[in-house]
């Protein structure tokens, strides 16, 4: 079994197709950071593992269900129906073959514009500077993700925000674990703008809570 953490804040609309994706051996652990919509009874419903999680933020979600997973492979991926579950395996398949310790999606559009000129800027900015400071070959902070729960909790990430995917990334290559990526599809969200990536303000944001991980 394999666990996949899904953090969610109002995808009520995209839980239903997410989960129908998950295959088959992978539990699904749905964290609810204060969702208004009823994107917890939607995931009970669906028979996934509920987790809430506070205080909100994107980090505090993902390491709640870090937390809550027993598995030894966790799998993180977003909830608002951009990637598809059924390529979990992608990731999962490198650390289960004990090629990497953390293996990234890096997201290819399948259509032109599904990731924003403003979202791709920001994050080839930050993955160049990964490429160059930390050594680690990659070139996208992609959320759909895999690793070795034991060594992520040993990493004790502190981030409760946004930077929290990059701080796993960081100090994974401090502590030595092999980092690397696949590529996975990307299509638009199909739960409306995504509270990141959809604005300027929201990724500007995003990219502040990432320059202090990377001060740090």
């Amino acid at each position: 079994m394999i666990d996949v953490v899904l953090p969610c804040l109002n995808e009520a609309a995209t839980l239903p197709w997410v989960l129908s994706r998950i295959p088959s051996g992978y539990r699904p652990i749905v964290v609810d950071n204060g969702s208004t919509d009823g994107s917890p009874g939607v995931a009970a419903r669906l028979g996934a593992t509920l987790v809430h999680a506070n205080p909100p933020g994107f980090g505090a979600a993902a390491h709640a269900g870090l937390e809550a997973a027993t598995a030894d492979i966790v799998c993180f991926l977003d909830t608002d129906g951009s990637l598809d579950p059924q390529q979990l395996p992608r990731v999962s398949d490198v650390v289960a073959a004990g090629r990497a310790d953390l293996v990234l999606g890096r997201r290819r559009s399948t259509v032109r514009g599904a990731l924003p000129l403003h979202a791709r800027a920001g994050n080839a900015a930050i993955a160049w500077h990964l490429r160059r400071t930390a050594g680690v070959p990659v070139r996208d902070l992609g959320p759909m993700r895999a690793a070795l729960r034991q060594q992520l909790l040993a990493l004790h990430l502190v981030d409760r925000r946004f930077g929290y995917p990059l701080e796993m990334v960081v100090k994974a290559a401090r502590a030595g674990m092999r980092v690397t990526e696949v590529d996975v599809d990307y299509a638009p969200r199909a739960g409306g703008r995504s509270k990141v990536t959809g604005t300027v303000r929201g990724t500007m944001r995003a990219i502040r809570d990432m320059a202090r991980v990377l001060a740090t």
